[in-house]
């Protein structure tokens, strides 16, 4: 489990209210994003959003995990910030906190792959059980497997039913 470091009061407050206005001005991709995560959504994960860590604030924290999801846009893209996220990224995983970085166009395309490594990353630091959803139940393979080799119908569908008749 991941530690908090204590940081001065006055400095504390301020990332508290800088945390604050960043929560009313999340992006699309924040915005999906806590929508995921948020209430223990997340295979019962607790996040916080725009968490106040040291001199940063993190996207999507997990304590319980020490995961850090850092949603970027373009500008994350220019060799000024590229070295200022490396060096961020260093001072955070000194911390024992894992980053995972997804651009704000992948989140949009590849949602699912998004998911996958953000529960991979989870699972490998703080493993949860998988959900009672997602597991299968043997009563329901074996309705899938009786329904798949049932033989098609002997008689067709009436006209009208089942596919579209145009009327002119």
């Amino acid at each position: 489990m991941t530690k908090l470091e204590p940081i001065n009061p006055a400095k504390a407050r301020r990332a508290t209210q800088l945390a604050r206005m960043l929560r009313k001005q999340d992006t699309w991709a924040e915005q999906l994003m806590w929508r995921w995560l948020r209430d223990r959504r997340f295979s019962a994960y607790k996040f916080r959003r725009q968490h106040p860590y040291g001199p940063y604030i993190l996207d999507f924290f997990c304590l319980e995990a020490g995961v850090n999801i850092e949603i970027d846009g373009f500008q994350h893209g220019k060799p000024e910030r590229q070295a200022a996220d490396r060096e961020r990224d260093l001072y955070l995983e000194r911390r024992g906190i894992k980053v995972v970085r997804f651009w704000n166009s992948r989140l949009r395309r590849e949602k699912e792959i998004v998911r996958d490594a953000i529960w991979r990353a989870l699972q490998a630091r703080a493993p949860h059980p998988l959900p009672d959803y997602c597991r299968p139940s043997p009563a329901n393979d074996s309705q899938v497997v009786n329904w798949l080799s049932r033989s098609p119908s002997p008689r067709p569908s009436p006209d009208g039913r089942g596919r579209i008749i145009s009327r002119a």
